[in-house]
């Protein structure tokens, strides 16, 4: 059995590492972090030159027609820059959740938009603190205009349309809304990584359109977000590999009584406990791509198993980077802090770790 990806794979891979690096130094997120942008233009524009924006988007709809496991690399060396753009949001999760249950004209009218990075989308789910389930939405469709409020949306200041779960009759529906119309406001919240901010949106009758069957939102939502999650976790791995290499280089060009820090076996013990994180991590990484780009029912798990894989290895990683600078590492000039507000931040995106433990928990059940 082959486990590794194709070399036409690694081409795009390398190509994608080699673009970001000349384009997206880690001063890059700083400014970000500390400007008034909500995000890096420069960048976004390149990337999306770069054709990644439309890389699972079929042809048709102008996309490159390439698949996941292409964007999942993608998405690792978006992960190692800390690249400042509403990349999952607009890609992963609105785009995603059009080409899934978007009619054809709604496909052929907006995903050109979201591929050229014209527009930019969001995915607008929780509605304040907690678990989000999307059976609990209380905003409200009634089949033209949608009223209700979003609360902690990402990217949701930059965005230019998102895909809301709303209540609709009985059930709940996805709905599609253009955030320059009328009777949408918006308002950026506070939040532990400004490089990649939230906000907070409230609809006021503003105009939607449905996108999928009435009813079926529960259904679609968890269907993008299983794998969203999946290409969460390759840049929550990009991430925590950059996190790891950057400090090993920190503790060998620093000495004490004579030799380098990292020579010593209480560094070296940390840094292999980081390193087996990370190889644990990407070989549910693997499993996960393998079963989003076939569509296979082992997507649910493996998804699971991915993300809290991820999100462990990037946090300790990360962790452990602030530690091992040693005082500097607490410093606002040393980018140890870029690090752990990503890793805190994408380790709560699409739900806390412990959701996803639990799913992985009641999948494992479901099995046995």
């Amino acid at each position: 059995m082959n486990l590794e990806f194709s070399e036409d794979q690694k081409f795009v891979q390398q190509t994608a590492r080699d673009y970001l690096a000349e384009q997206c130094p880690l001063d890059v997120c700083r400014a970000v972090l500390e400007g008034d942008e909500t995000y890096a233009p420069d960048l976004w524009k390149g990337v999306a030159e770069m054709g990644w924006l439309g890389t699972a988007v079929p042809e048709e709809y102008g996309g490159a027609g390439l698949g996941h496991l292409e964007l999942a690399l993608i998405a690792m060396e978006l992960g190692r820059v800390l690249a400042p753009i509403p990349f999952s949001s607009s890609v992963y999760l609105a785009t995603e959740a059009i080409v899934q249950a978007g009619s054809d004209d709604q496909k052929k009218r907006l995903l050109p938009g979201l591929v050229s990075g014209d527009a930019i989308g969001t995915l607008a789910l929780a509605e304040g603190l907690g678990d989000f389930d999307a059976r609990n939405a209380e905003a409200t469709f009634d089949g033209k205009t949608i009223s209700g409020t979003k609360i902690p949306v990402s990217d949701g200041a930059a965005a230019t349309l998102a895909v809301v779960v709303v209540k609709e009759g009985s059930g709940h529906s996805l709905v599609v809304v253009d955030l320059s119309a009328d009777g949408v406001t918006r308002k950026s919240v506070e939040s532990f990584d400004p490089s990649r901010p939230l906000a907070e949106i409230t609809f006021a009758g503003a105009p939607a359109e449905r996108l999928g069957e009435a009813g079926a939102g529960p259904v679609i939502v968890n269907a993008v977000l299983e794998r969203a999650a999946v290409l969460l976790a390759y840049e929550q791995i990009g991430g925590a590999e950059r996190a790891l290499d950057i400090t090993r280089e920190q503790t060998m060009g620093r000495f004490a009584f004579g030799r380098p820090v990292a020579s010593f076996q209480s560094l070296k013990h940390r840094m292999a406990d980081v390193y087996g994180k990370i190889q644990v991590a990407l070989s549910n990484g693997y499993w996960a791509a393998w079963a989003l780009e076939n569509d296979e029912p082992e997507l649910t798990q493996a998804a699971a198993a991915t993300r809290v894989a991820a999100s462990d290895a990037f946090v300790l990683a990360s962790e452990e980077m602030v530690q091992m600078h040693g005082g500097v590492g607490f410093t606002w000039e040393y980018d140890c802090h870029l690090f752990y507000r990503r890793a805190k931040g994408t380790a709560h995106a699409l739900g806390t770790p412990n959701e996803w433990r639990e799913k992985l928990v009641q999948q494992i059940e479901s099995t046995l």
